[in-house]
């Protein structure tokens, strides 16, 4: 059966510019200058990668965690009453991949536990089969762990999977791991040193969907 992985935040849900909204607010709040673009680089990485990225902005080993804690403090309360906002035709798109005899997973960097509630709250749950959190493996993207560890979860190889994200860290990942990526762009285009990585840019998610029908 063909096995279709995505990304949560940017991908399936319009919630990675709230994420960054809180990141800048809180490092400004912190002391910490980091500018809009440097934060762009964090979206979807791994705790380790971003402890050092952040120490090499920063020259602080405790800086990540201080602006994570309270971008999680100052967010997390507006996410409690908020309506989850969708990115474009996911209904629509998970809808037409479910219809057409495909298997659906979410591996996200997001921990279980949010991943689970965003689902739920969303509606989406029903969708997928398997929901993997970065947190389950040893190395967040863009290692490439979550995407095998998802893949051998839903019974695949990687190369048997695609795998749908928004966001370099992402497309790092799944491309390492082997499955077919398609990039539906978020926050950001594809540089030309991404474009080697991704088999199909999407306009949105229903886009995507097509092209994994036609593909596979």
């Amino acid at each position: 059966m063909i096995t279709a992985l995505f990304d949560l935040d940017g991908t399936l849900l319009d919630t990675e510019r709230i994420y960054q909204k809180y990141w800048n607010m809180a490092a400004d709040r912190l002391g910490y200058h980091i500018s809009a673009e440097e934060f762009l680089g964090f979206r979807s990485l791994g705790h380790s990668f971003a402890i050092q990225k952040m120490k090499e902005l920063t020259g602080s080993d405790k800086a990540y965690d201080e602006i994570r804690n309270y971008r999680k403090e100052l967010m997390e309360p507006v996410m409690q009453n908020l309506d989850i906002p969708l990115k474009p035709f996911v209904r629509e798109a998970l809808t037409l991949l479910k219809d057409n005899g495909f298997r659906l997973g979410v591996a996200t960097a997001t921990r279980s536990f949010t991943t689970d509630e965003y689902l739920r709250r969303t509606g989406l749950a029903p969708f997928f089969d398997k929901v993997i959190s970065a947190r389950m493996v040893k190395e967040g993207k863009p290692a490439p762990d979550v995407y095998q560890f998802a893949a051998g979860e839903m019974g695949v190889q990687p190369e048997e999977a695609f795998a749908v994200e928004d966001a370099p860290n992402g497309v790092l990942s799944a491309f390492r791991a082997g499955c077919r990526v398609i990039m539906v762009p978020d926050l950001t285009e594809p540089d030309e040193e991404l474009k080697k990585y991704i088999s199909f840019r999407a306009d949105n998610l229903l886009d995507a969907a097509e092209y994994m029908l036609a593909e596979g």
